[in-house]
């Protein structure tokens, strides 16, 4: 069942996402060469809480193996949800794929960005361009009326356009008082399916594009995920409201 918000709760999660895109503004500038992504991690859990907030990921799944961290820190051939680590150093030519949550009383706000690390081929440039150009794409076109399915349509045409291939495993989702909430918001998909968008709907929409083929595969630490051929992976990510007039983005930097 998809949630729709009202406008107290649409108010607190406004307050939630610009928190959000409070830390990323400034965990971004920490990129370069030779910081950890642990680094990165205790910079956004000290931001979030002098913010009044939560980290959001941090403890999150199952009970027995929660996320250990604030962050995701997946660097290169990493597409999401790897841990930040102390002996992970970045270095120049790297791509970094930062993913946040957090919680405002007792509301989620969720967004990613790739940010690169000194100088990086035209190849992985177009990579990043294309995987943000793809979200931009599909908030230009949410709007109330519109079938879900329509947006992960245009997200896979626009990627596959440039070359480059759509992660099918993975998805974006509802947000609100639980981090992830129905719909489960697919990177690809045939026009005319899928719900249908109203206004009050929270939804975070996050392309994940690899350089090669699309499959993944889960690492030895049981979250790290990988695209399968060793290339490179990015991800973008944006919490946004449906409104009677098109979109708000929650999370807008």
């Amino acid at each position: 069942m998809i949630l729709i918000k009202n406008e107290k709760e649409i108010e607190i999660m406004r307050q939630a996402g610009q928190i959000l895109s409070g830390v990323m503004k400034k965990i971004v500038p920490y990129v370069c060469r030779g910081v950890s992504t642990l680094e990165l991690d205790q910079l956004a859990e000290k931001l979030i809480n002098q913010a009044g907030a939560k980290p959001g990921f941090k403890g999150y799944g199952d009970k027995k193996k929660p996320y250990p961290a604030t962050l995701c820190t997946s660097i290169n051939e990493e597409v999401v949800h790897a841990i930040p680590r102390k002996d992970k150093i970045l270095k120049n030519g790297d791509i970094i794929g930062i993913d946040c949550g957090v919680k405002y009383n007792e509301y989620y706000s969720d967004m990613a960005t790739t940010v690169a690390v000194g100088e990086i081929p035209y190849k992985t440039q177009e990579l990043m361009n294309t995987t943000k150009g793809s979200l931009e794409k599909a908030i230009e076109n949410i709007r109330e009326g519109v079938h879900l399915g329509d947006i992960s349509y245009l997200i896979q045409s626009f990627i596959e356009k440039k070359g480059f291939s759509v992660v099918r495993q993975l998805a974006g989702h509802g947000v609100g008082k639980e981090l992830h909430e129905d719909p489960i918001i697919l990177n690809y998909g045939k026009k005319g399916t899928g719900p249908v968008l109203k206004s009050g709907m929270v939804l975070a929409f996050e392309p994940m594009v690899n350089i090669g083929d699309w499959r993944i595969k889960e690492l030895k630490d049981d979250w790290t995920i990988a695209t399968e051929d060793g290339s490179l992976s990015a991800h973008f990510e944006h919490t946004i409201l449906v409104t009677k007039q098109g979109v708000e983005v929650l999370t807008k930097m």
